[in-house]
């Protein structure tokens, strides 16, 4: 993966991982949510994708769906460090 899409990667991921500290979401509780709107996946693989950053556009929406999340606020911040 090259370092841009490395960079996009992350601020993916972290927009994710807020929005379930935000409700004290464990992954636990994402993945029984996503398997509530017919996504399988286990713990340990939505654990590696997050910290990797690998996941798709399709999966990244469908976590934020199973979170309930209705607005995406694009602060600053999760743009800084672009290294």
């Amino acid at each position: 993966m090259s370092k841009d899409k490395k960079y996009w990667a992350k601020i993916a991921s972290k927009i994710v991982k807020t929005e379930l500290a935000k409700r004290g979401m464990t992954y636990i509780e994402l993945v029984q949510k996503l398997k509530d709107i017919g996504v399988e996946i286990k713990v340990e693989d939505m654990r590696a994708r997050l910290a990797r950053g690998t996941f798709s556009a399709i999966l990244f929406i469908q976590c934020l769906k199973a979170i309930d999340v209705k607005n995406l606020p694009l602060e600053d911040s999760l743009f800084d460090n672009r290294s």
